[in-house]
């Protein structure tokens, strides 16, 4: 008998089954990847989200802001979902409460 052969009868049915299990390590890795998932993305994401949400909620007169859009100015008034921005000299701007997205007096200047 050649090599060819015997590889060919091997592979038609003459190997051992293949070996079947690994069913409670599937889950533990999948189980796993999720936990990994939520520490290192989701967790801080919610973090971030509840910090800016505390800000926006903290906001008063005279705090200096910059929107989403890249505009700096400071809080002239505050209603429930606007806030009306001085931008420059007399110049406001009404904005959604949701734009503003940091507070630049407390960047250090470059």
């Amino acid at each position: 008998m050649n090599t060819l052969t015997i590889l060919l009868q091997a592979a038609a049915g003459g190997a051992a089954p293949a070996q079947q299990g690994g069913g409670l390590s599937f889950w533990i890795m999948i189980i796993a990847i999720f936990a990994v998932m939520y520490l290192f993305m989701i967790r801080p994401q919610r973090k971030q989200q509840k910090e800016l949400e505390k800000f926006r909620n903290e906001l008063k007169k005279g705090d200096k802001v910059v929107t989403a859009g890249g505009i700096y100015g400071t809080v002239d008034e505050i209603k429930d979902k606007s806030v009306l921005i001085k931008v420059d000299g007399e110049v406001k701007l009404r904005v959604d409460k949701n734009s503003i997205v940091r507070d630049y007096s407390e960047t250090p200047a470059q």
